[in-house]
């Protein structure tokens, strides 16, 4: 149950703690109030509510997921916890339980779960090898139209690099299926092959010519020796690609010689690249052991955020994968990943912005609605019964305030039992 009931109509939220960043000041934390008139911030009203320092975000976006292979575990655990555990399951799976009426309900419940905490717009994910292209996006596609002014949705797909074709091959009918899709990006899995950097040049022309943004997976892995980061950076400067670029994971970088990974990293600046982390996914999965080793886990996989955004370098934070092979947990919950990212990367005692990793940069990166504290803006809000960090991310807040337009939504979660039917085997 919420913490508090707000009243239906205008109304001033009035003693709220907000991060200074999002309200374009210098400082950590300040006390202001918040006024919603016809569903939008406002000018102050007449019915105000003291909200005993309640804490207030604009709704969140989660820039990378994977909504396809969301709630599988049951019928598909990873038989180890390891990344290739978690690519053989998933593959299994896919082939032979990916229809339609498997994904839609799926991928729904994600969405309905993700509203609930709080998101108010997600890029997902698809993995795309023919013949799944053709089943996956028309059922992306129906679930834009339908989630429609509740969740902005969009979509990349998601080939490994040695599946890439040009034009004349299978993924140019993909490209042309994400040209097709409202806010559709080019997505690809990078790791080392002889050829990689031509694969990548011709993967930059096809998005190029369909004005396509790119979106990789890169360097998921413990593996010192693993840079395709280093090509995608030189190959857009030398390219000139004109679209947006982001890179996800970049894990390798944390097992690099020093020196070697900032000089990646000033490429990475240089060629104007944006980062997402999954801390959480990669806490899972990297440096695991197999089963039965009396060995502790020593790298922990998460990128390294503050160099990046030292040199520049626009950096967020996303849920990544939700009760499947590759992550066993997870709720589609962007205060969890705020609440684990800043404890597995210690974000505090440092920047007072971090805030807007899971907010304003994910936005700017793919395209979205910047979220906004701004008057004018839509009251699309999170309130938590918080008035400091510490508070905040001491507790899950379960209790929370969810706003869209103004009004309070209904948080009730979906039941997982829902699901039963599809995790028979």
């Amino acid at each position: 149950m919420d913490f508090t009931h707000l009243p239906h109509g205008d109304v001033t939220l009035a003693n709220v703690t907000v991060p200074a960043c999002l309200l374009g000041q210098d400082g950590d934390l300040v006390r202001t109030d918040i006024s919603i008139t016809g569903g939008r911030i406002g000018p102050p009203q007449a019915i105000a509510v003291d909200m005993q320092g309640a804490m207030v975000f604009p709704a969140f976006v989660d820039m990378h997921t994977h909504l396809d292979k969301g709630h599988i575990w049951p019928r598909s655990p990873n038989p180890d916890g390891s990344f290739m555990g978690a690519l053989t399951t998933v593959r299994a799976d896919s082939s032979a339980r990916w229809s339609a009426a498997d994904l839609r309900p799926r991928m729904s419940f994600s969405l309905r779960c993700a509203y609930a905490h709080g998101t108010r717009a997600i890029r997902t994910h698809l993995d795309s090898i023919a013949p799944q292209d053709d089943i996956t996006w028309p059922v992306f596609r129906e679930l834009q139209a339908d989630w429609a002014g509740r969740i902005d949705l969009q979509a990349a797909c998601l080939i490994g690099c040695d599946k890439w074709t040009d034009d004349s091959g299978a993924f140019g009918h993909t490209a042309d299926l994400v040209a097709a899709t409202k806010g559709g990006v080019l997505g690809m899995v990078t790791y080392p092959m002889a050829d990689l950097r031509d694969r990548i040049r011709g993967f930059f022309a096809q998005a190029e010519a369909r004005g396509l943004n790119a979106d990789f997976h890169v360097d998921e892995t413990m593996d010192a020796s693993v840079e395709t980061l280093r090509d995608i950076a030189e190959l857009k400067m030398e390219t000139g690609f004109s679209g947006r670029v982001v890179v996800g994971h970049c894990c390798s970088l944390s097992a690099q010689d020093e020196d070697r990974a900032m000089d990646t990293l000033d490429l990475v600046a240089r060629a104007g690249i944006d980062v997402v982390s999954l801390p959480m996914c990669n806490l899972y999965l990297q440096d695991r052991t197999p089963q039965g080793t009396a060995r502790t886990p020593r790298r922990r996989g998460i990128t390294l955020v503050h160099e990046m955004r030292a040199r520049g370098i626009r950096v967020s934070f996303a849920s990544d994968n939700t009760r499947d092979p590759f992550y066993a947990y997870g709720d589609m919950d962007m205060l969890e990943v705020m609440r684990e990212a800043t404890r597995i990367g210690h974000l505090d005692h440092s920047r007072a912005d971090w805030t807007t990793s899971f907010l304003t940069d994910p936005a700017a990166t793919c395209g979205f609605d910047a979220p906004s504290l701004a008057e004018g803006a839509p009251a699309d809000l999170v309130i938590v019964k918080a008035r400091s960090w510490t508070e905040l991310f001491a507790r899950p807040q379960a209790d929370r305030i969810v706003l869209r337009g103004g009004r309070q939504i209904d948080r009730t979660l979906p039941d997982y039992a829902e699901l039963d039917e599809l995790m028979r085997t």
